[in-house]
């Protein structure tokens, strides 16, 4: 049977949208020559042509900067930075001129860019490189931020944020690149803002995004085996999120549990928290519940590195926590 890896999901959604609409041109950091660091980009320059796929210095600063001007001149630019720990040197043209441009004009411009870049731990890469970062750019009006946890949404967010008149940052789980599903056929293009329903249930909803579902679905299973329905929902989108979505689920189950790889501190999982306390407060039948990682660096060591993200034990204790 065939099939469909995540990475080659992502390539499709550049392929497909690059066909349709000459304004779109690709270019960062070993994206042309070589293919990109997870090989999301293979094959797109031979098939392109150098002047829309093209390398770039090893500068994310430059980088941005330069899909900001072009951009605003009237191209749609995709980048891709190789680990959302190197946003930081290009935090200036994302945050202060990308989110800011159609306010500060009156709306009389766009900035249609896409950034993708790649989170998360699993490979032992330390704390430089294994940061999931996305709540900071969460937090920032005028941008807004997906997160794919499967090939059917890498590639249907993907489309719908190169189609997206404003920047929009894909953040995609490097231990995700190799997942692969059977071949799906026809991918639909997915709405930024709407989560989905992995599997019902009505017990207690765990609401997660991109890799840690791997845990939350291992989880489910667990559950299941013990008569308990735990709804899993996919987030998708951080900004904007699918607040209603969240609400009718927690109203069927009346109970929550957020689970994402990133710190748990001041994370996603805190302002989803922070909002179903305040307009879900008659249907919880027991507290919120986060699950993330420890406030501290990401541990070298694969063996610490499995204890700090979120597990099937440490999702699973506060599931018990919840239904006790």
């Amino acid at each position: 049977m065939a099939e469909l890896r995540y990475n080659h999901a992502v390539n499709r959604a550049m392929a497909d949208a690059m066909a349709a609409d000459p304004t779109v041109v690709l270019f960062g950091e070993d994206v042309a020559g070589a293919g990109g660091v997870y090989g999301a980009t293979r094959g797109l320059r031979d098939r392109f042509g150098p002047e829309r796929v093209r390398d770039t210095p090893i500068s994310e600063a430059a980088i941005v900067g330069m899909a900001v001007g072009a951009a605003l001149s009237g191209l749609k630019p995709i980048v891709e930075i190789s680990f959302i720990d190197f946003m930081t040197f290009a935090m200036d043209a994302m945050v202060n001129q990308a989110a800011k441009m159609r306010t500060m004009f009156g709306a009389q411009c766009a900035v249609p860019m896409v950034l993708r870049t790649q989170h998360g731990g699993g490979a032992g890469s330390g704390p430089q490189h294994s940061q999931c970062l996305e709540a900071w750019f969460a937090h920032v009006p005028g941008l807004k931020v997906v997160c794919p946890s499967d090939p059917a949404s890498a590639y249907g967010l993907l489309r719908a944020a190169i189609d997206d008149p404003d920047p929009v940052i894909v953040v995609e789980h490097k231990g995700l690149y190799a997942t692969r599903v059977p071949e799906p056929g026809a991918l639909p293009i997915l709405p930024i803002g709407k989560a989905a329903i992995l599997k019902p249930g009505q017990d207690l909803t765990v609401v997660s995004y991109g890799g840690a579902l791997r845990a939350v679905k291992e989880v489910a299973a667990t559950l299941a085996a013990e008569g308990i329905g735990a709804e899993i929902l996919d987030l998708r989108s951080l900004q904007p999120w699918d607040e209603a979505a969240v609400l009718a689920s927690l109203a069927r189950t009346h109970r929550l549990l957020i689970v994402h790889e990133a710190v748990e501190a001041f994370g996603v999982g805190a302002e989803i928290a922070a909002r179903m306390a305040d307009i879900g407060f008659d249907e919880l039948d027991a507290p919120i519940l986060r699950v993330g990682a420890p406030f501290m660096p990401s541990p070298v060591a694969q063996a610490l590195e499995r204890r700090y993200m979120p597990n099937h034990d440490t999702i699973m204790a506060a599931v018990r926590r919840l239904l006790a």
